[in-house]
């Protein structure tokens, strides 16, 4: 991998301050989603590994914590500068082990420094309050403290921004990390460490380890000096790891799967709709968490939507994410790709028709082609199931009662999306979504100044935003009597 910055590209993990390999000499293969050509390899750490990472940010948390607000703010800001310095670099590290379009990938990677720099300014705003007591000769003070060690563990699709939004606060307000990347895609997490560390962070305030999701998991989780787990992925695992954090009740926060809805309105601007429905569907290849799984036109805009947006999918360019206008790259890996060619082929045996697509791209591989399916029925998979790849169904409705029972009928609750120009019909359909995220004539909800996160089965917390520190503080009343 040839790159400006070389000592971006480490394949050990980084703790307390160390690069360093596993014991064992163990490793996991890592490949270009899109040649399949193995990149690199990094360690395998065992379960008595991570202990050991989690007591050095243990010990580290002691002196951290009691830094000030501005040591950290500076701290923080640097790194925020260090990664946009190199921006070109992890962008390309990115594509390599991740797959999606170059430009992405840098949209991404500047995503994520947005994160560090927004909290490395909010590290000096973590307030408390006095309350007047009712009671003479007494006070009563609320003081808000770092909750210890966090277990951070990230996924594949978003391996930059997903450890920055989720460590910047908790380092912002004093806590220290230890984070386990998704194996497919380690080598992201690794840069941005290298550059914490030139950024200046001591030793131990930001680990980063690699190998068995279960093991790795199974010890943040029940490890007692880890006092919070901040976890993006699947709803299935989410699930695993709150069962696996509750024997030690541990403080989490969860990012789950999600199923978003898309609805277009008949008063809804059709061109604005559709550009907006190309951005939420097919970002990084439909992988994301708050990506278009659903797309409900009105049945009066119905043949006008379908046919403009089938028009525009069809000139995505697909391809290697390095090579110039590619818009799509490829699926993660094959049992991503397989689960797509199921929900087609599901929703084509119960009645849907193929506007576009509908079939493994030509390039082969994991590549998949951008698809369209028309007249999908409320019996298909891809209902009720997240697809996780460039697939848009669209599905008719005749009123705002029946759709707004159709985009909620789903145990999922992160993002949703609507298109209208109606001031009341936006208040009462904001209002009836069941949705921790509804996005209204925007298809990109997501910056660092909003709180991101879901409802029912989509996790719960909050990440980004002021709000967004609350899951790495506790609050202490401190009572003061004799005065």
């Amino acid at each position: 991998m040839e790159l400006n910055n070389k000592s971006l590209f480490r394949e050990k993990c980084f703790v307390n301050g160390n690069w360093i390999e596993s014991s064992s000499g163990k490793t996991l293969e890592v490949n270009n989603p899109a040649t399949l050509e193995i990149i690199g390899k990094v360690p395998n750490f065992s379960r008595e590994e991570t202990q050991s990472a989690i007591k050095d940010a243990d010990d580290a948390f002691h002196s951290w914590k009691n830094t000030t607000a501005k040591e950290r703010s500076l701290i923080l800001k640097k790194w925020s500068d260090l990664i946009i310095k190199n921006v070109d670099d992890l962008a390309k590290i990115m594509t390599i082990e991740q797959g999606k379009p170059i430009a992405e990938a840098k949209g991404e990677i500047l995503m994520g420094a947005s994160y560090i720099e927004f909290y490395a300014e909010e590290a000096k705003r973590v307030y408390g309050d006095i309350i007047p007591d009712p009671r003479p000769g007494k006070r009563i003070v609320i003081i808000k403290q770092p909750v210890g060690v966090v277990g951070a563990i990230t996924p594949w699709n978003f391996p930059n921004s997903m450890i920055t939004r989720k460590c910047a606060a908790a380092l912002a307000v004093g806590c220290t990390t230890v984070v386990k990347p998704a194996s497919q895609t380690p080598f992201s997490a690794l840069a941005v460490a290298e550059l914490a560390k030139i950024a200046g962070f001591p030793d131990g305030v930001f680990n980063i380890i690699t190998g068995s999701a279960k093991e790795i998991g199974m010890e943040l989780t029940k490890n007692p000096k880890v006092k919070k787990i901040s976890f993006t992925g699947s709803t299935e695992v989410g699930k695993i790891l709150m069962e696996q954090s509750a024997s030690t009740v541990k403080k989490i926060s969860m990012e789950l799967g999600g199923h978003a809805p898309f609805i277009v309105f008949e008063d809804a601007d059709i061109d604005e709709a559709v550009a907006g429905a190309l951005q939420s569907k097919f970002r990084n290849s439909g992988q994301t968490c708050i990506c278009t799984n659903r797309i409900f036109a009105h049945e009066n805009v119905y043949d006008i939507f379908l046919e403009k947006f089938t028009n525009e999918v069809k000139k995505i360019k697909v391809g290697n994410g390095l090579e110039e206008g590619i818009v799509s790259g490829p699926l993660i890996d094959q049992s991503s790709l397989e689960k797509v060619i199921d929900h087609v082929k599901d929703a084509v045996n119960v009645g849907a028709k193929i506007s576009v697509g509908g079939d493994v791209h030509p390039l082969g591989g994991n590549f998949y082609q951008p698809t369209v399916l028309s007249n999908v029925s409320t019996k298909a998979k891809i209902t009720f199931e997240e697809t996780f790849g460039p697939v848009a169904p669209v599905y008719k409705f005749s009123n705002d009662d029946e759709v707004i029972r159709m985009a909620n009928d789903t145990p999922y609750g992160l993002a949703s999306y609507f298109y209208s120009r109606d001031i009341g019909r936006v208040w009462k359909v904001a209002e009836a979504l069941e949705y921790g995220i509804v996005s209204i004539n925007n298809g990109l909800p997501t910056i660092a100044e909003v709180p991101f996160g879901g409802v029912k089965e989509s996790g719960m917390g909050r990440e980004g935003s002021r709000y967004g520190l609350d899951d790495y503080l506790i609050i202490k009343y401190i009572s003061m009597g004799g005065i």
